[in-house]
């Protein structure tokens, strides 16, 4: 009989995806391992094999359908011998999905309010909550709660007059926990003045995980500034030093960001107890530096891992950020590339912030913000001076790096930045 194929779970994270592209269109003979469609997740696009052999019978899901959840069938594959009309109605039907534009903007004409539901369920009762249609209609546009009002009319039912007397907002809604409602939102804005940009995946999940973060990790923030004198001597050195690649360019050029990577790297491991990951029952302590960086794309960020950094070059370091960036941007780094690491690095320095907090990204326990290194005038000996100074501010997740701790690595982190030649040690 035919066979559904599925919408696969690209990552243990996975709830839904957006189907980019099919590669394959209906009545194309299709081989084990044949690429099908092009799957977008919340922090790439990635390819889907066929995994048997037939006839792609029925595209199910059209290219471009945004939120598809996990093991929907997206199309009908056909064994030998079976023809289309063997298909039947067997397979799921397509999900609600989000309106879909040009650039993901909905034009304003098309804009609707995110209306209450006609009955809603009072928090202390299980009753059904009676209203008449012209009071349900205007409850829509007020973004009035129902199971709020108290009605006046025969048996309790609410009428036009009970809405028009409640207060606005209160629409049963995720945001009702976050404040006013979508609509009582929308209500505080002209119409025409704004347009309505929807939510795409990667979005939706940045703002579930840094909202779960911040309620549910005690971050806790350490300052320091660093004199980045020494550092930028050893860079200019060893830039200077780069053999010529094969295209007559230097094979090489490294960034300050490289050298903050490496001497985070070699902090964990000087600090072995900060390199660690909460879980409930235990800490996870890790035997390697395992260091994400934040890569700015469209629409949100992506963390790529730089593995075993401790082990690494500064060449090594700079030439793995180098493609990181580069494919992170397209969407193309598989999940291995940037699910897990031990901590992170937000740097900002390159567009001019002096200092700043970063918000942790689980599972890890720390999180480096790297500000901008700009000249200073400090005290040295008794006298003034003109240094050029970097501040970094690490956040640390409490239950698992407190304050001492914290200060050690960030000890360690600054002595690596100071005295460069320690981060090889």
């Amino acid at each position: 009989m035919p066979t559904n194929i599925l919408m696969p779970a690209l990552s243990p994270t996975m709830e839904k995806g957006n189907l980019a592209k099919w590669l394959k269109k209906e009545g194309d003979t299709v081989k084990s391992g044949d690429v099908l469609a092009e799957i977008e997740t919340d922090k790439a696009t990635m390819e889907v094999e066929a995994v048997d052999e037939g006839t792609l019978g029925k595209i199910l899901i059209n290219a471009g359908t945004n939120d598809v959840a996990v093991n929907t069938p997206i199309a009908v594959l056909l064994n030998d011998g079976e023809k289309a009309s063997d298909i039947g109605t067997a397979a799921a039907p397509a999900p609600k999905v989000a309106a879909q534009k040009e650039n993901n903007v909905i034009p304003l004409s098309q804009n609707k309010p995110a209306a209450a539901p006609a009955q809603l369920v009072a928090s202390s009762s299980s009753e059904r909550v009676f209203a008449s249609p012209l009071a349900k209609r205007i409850a829509k546009q007020k973004g009035v709660d129902l199971s709020r009002v108290k009605g006046s009319g025969p048996h309790g039912r609410i009428i036009e007059k009970d809405i028009l007397n409640a207060p606005a907002g209160g629409a049963a809604s995720a945001s009702m926990a976050q404040g006013m409602s979508d609509t009582a939102v929308r209500q505080l804005y002209e119409p025409g003045s704004y347009e309505e940009i929807p939510h795409d995946q990667m979005r939706r999940i940045i703002a579930q995980r840094l909202t779960e973060s911040k309620q549910t990790i005690p971050h806790f923030y350490l300052t320091v500034d660093c004199d980045l004198e020494a550092l930028l001597a050893a860079r200019t050195a060893m830039n200077h030093i780069a053999p010529m690649g094969e295209d007559g360019k230097s094979a090489y050029k490294l960034s300050v960001n490289d050298f903050v990577i490496k001497a985070m790297a070699s902090a964990l491991q000087r600090v072995p107890n900060a390199n660690v990951t909460w879980t409930s029952n235990a800490l996870l302590k890790h035997k390697h530096s395992d260091i994400g960086v934040a890569v700015a794309i469209e629409g949100g960020l992506m963390t790529p891992i730089i593995r075993k950094a401790e082990t690494l070059s500064l060449p090594d370091i700079s030439a793995q950020m180098k493609d990181y960036a580069k494919r992170a941007k397209t969407r193309r780094l598989a999940p291995h590339e940037y699910q897990g690491g031990s901590t992170a690095i937000s740097n900002l320095g390159m567009m001019g912030i002096k200092n700043f907090s970063a918000v942790i990204n689980p599972p890890h326990a720390t999180i480096l913000a790297v500000g901008a290194g700009e000249q200073r005038v400090v005290v040295q000996n008794g006298q003034p001076v003109v240094r050029t100074m970097m501040s970094v501010t690490l956040a640390t997740d409490h239950r698992a790096v407190d304050g001492v701790l914290g200060a050690e690595l960030l000890n360690a982190f600054k002595m690596n930045i100071e005295q460069p030649a320690l981060m090889f040690v």
